[in-house]
């Protein structure tokens, strides 16, 4: 029927119901009932049970019968594997389990015993009075079959001289059109559609590096971002893959947080095709080594495959999420400039640095009008070097405002940093042929800083051995001014930036 058709294939979260979970979940742990517990996700009630018995050696029997559904008829095979949200398998103490319904109610919750645990290490369950499965757990885990698929890499994409991109264009209608590009344009109008404050704790918010949320009733607080560029992905999945989990490296970072852990999700098109199969070899070994080098472990994550159109796969994109932690929120910094008259500076190229890396860049794409090429390198120990660095100054008071270079390079970094504070800027560039691709170039591991001693900050760079070097001051001016020639009004630069995806979806 039409109820029917318009019900959706993905599971709908529930926002509000999840955070009742979440408050259910937290005071029932808090009473000393909870001996184990995990949440539904992939493959529902099959997943949780089997994990949960598995790691503690024991089996579980479940009665289907007991489990609530939210329609009649469904066979055993439709409720173990539904993937309702908002749902949590737990362990409890028996002797809790009065406590643990009334938690459950006072939260307007459904909560039901569906079974126990057995010392059987098997996972047995039964439907309609009868018993519906009977098998060992060690084959569905451990055990499993592993799939070893085969796959053809594509040949790496050559690296792109910045005489190959190289266009007659002024920085100021270059860094214009790149803001108000799709690739760059700022995403007000999708978040702003949502609530982003968390009970009064939200520090900082969407359009910046990373959101920072207090600890509720105390100093700390986390720091949460996600990242990938999946053009870099698509040219070279090793080095886009490491590049994903840098880029969310630097984000926590320059909000003065520790980098902490992460977590991923991995999109890609069919891996029955060996190009595929490739690309997720590639990114996740990249990411991998990036997560070893900067002592970010992986504690979840979640796959999404055969992202398929006509045959045509998705470019890949192995999103990574992290988060991290300040143990004193009023020593975080944002990605806006805060006051005129402070010292510029950017880390991780010295003032000898005249040209960029162009290839596969926001650049490329937008003014140059060309796909494709060699992505930047990473440098995982100067992006562990830099990030520490960065991180212990916005806590030691000398960086008051911190933007790592990402899409689009240092001169749109700059003009975001504007943007965010409202507070202008003047910049000084070298000489040469080759400015475009200074200010636009993506090479990694850098940051742009704001500092009020610049002479204190650059014998700090020179001490620890970090590249680094002024460009310029934060300006009362409404501009953004690049040398002697060029002028851009900080009112152009957000009419660009805030009106591309507003006419887009108009």
């Amino acid at each position: 029927d039409e109820t029917e058709s318009k019900r959706p294939t993905v599971q709908v979260g529930d926002p509000f119901t999840g955070k009742l979970l979440m408050e259910a979940c937290l005071e029932l742990m808090a009473a000393d009932a909870v001996l184990s517990i995990q949440d539904m996700g992939a493959a529902g009630l099959t997943s949780s049970s089997v994990e949960m018995a598995s790691k503690g050696g024991l089996g579980m029997e479940i009665d289907l019968d007991l489990v609530p559904v939210r329609e009649t008829g469904m066979t055993a095979y439709e409720i173990m594997l539904s993937e309702s949200q908002e749902r949590m398998l737990m362990v409890i103490d028996p002797e809790q389990a009065e406590t643990a319904r009334a938690i459950f109610d006072k939260w307007d919750l459904d909560f039901m015993p569906i079974g126990k645990v057995t010392d059987t290490e098997r996972l047995i369950l039964f439907k309609d009075g009868e018993l519906a499965c009977d098998i060992p757990l060690a084959p569905l885990v451990d055990d499993a079959p592993e799939y070893d698929r085969p796959y053809r890499p594509n040949e790496l994409q050559p690296v792109l001289a910045t005489s190959a991109l190289q266009r007659d264009i002024s920085l100021k209608d270059a860094l214009l059109q790149m803001m108000g590009s799709a690739d760059l344009a700022s995403r007000r109008w999708i978040y702003e559609q949502y609530d982003c404050d968390v009970m009064a704790d939200t520090l900082i918010g969407p359009g910046g590096d990373a959101a920072l949320v207090r600890v509720h009733g105390t100093d700390k607080a986390l720091a949460v971002t996600t990242d990938c560029t999946p053009r870099y992905v698509d040219a070279d999945p090793f080095e886009g893959g490491t590049q994903a989990v840098a880029e969310a490296w630097r984000n926590i970072c320059a909000t003065g947080a520790i980098p902490l852990a992460v977590t991923n999700n991995l999109n890609f098109g069919n891996p029955e095709k060996q190009d595929i199969m490739a690309q997720i070899v590639g990114s996740v070994n990249g990411m991998g080594k990036a997560c070893k080098v900067l002592n970010t472990p992986v504690v979840s994550g979640n796959v999404s495959l055969y992202n398929e159109t006509d045959g045509e796969a998705i470019q890949p994109c192995p999103v990574i999420g992290m988060v991290g932690l300040i143990d004193n929120w009023k020593q975080a910094v944002g990605a806006g400039f805060t006051a005129p008259d402070k010292a510029i500076f950017v880390i991780g190229q010295t003032a000898e640095m005249t040209d960029g890396w162009l290839g596969n860049s926001v650049f490329a794409r937008v003014i140059a009008e060309r796909e494709g090429g060699a992505p930047p390198p990473v440098d995982l120990d100067k992006e562990k070097a830099h990030g520490q660095f960065v991180q212990a100054q916005i806590t030691a008071g000398q960086i008051t405002t911190c933007h790592d270079i990402g899409d689009g390079g240092l001169l749109v970094a700059v003009a975001e940093m504007a943007l965010s504070g409202a507070v202008g800027a003047a910049l000084s560039h070298p000489d040469g042929d080759t400015v475009l691709a200074w200010a636009f170039g993506e090479d990694q591991a850098r940051y742009i800083v704001q500092v009020d001693d610049a002479e204190a900050f650059a014998a700090l760079l020179a001490e620890q051995a970090i590249d680094g070097c002024q460009i310029g001051t934060t300006s009362a001016h409404q501009t953004l001014t690049v040398g002697q020639n060029v002028t851009i009004s900080i009112e152009e630069l957000r009419t660009r930036h805030e009106g591309k995806l507003p006419q887009m979806m108009a």
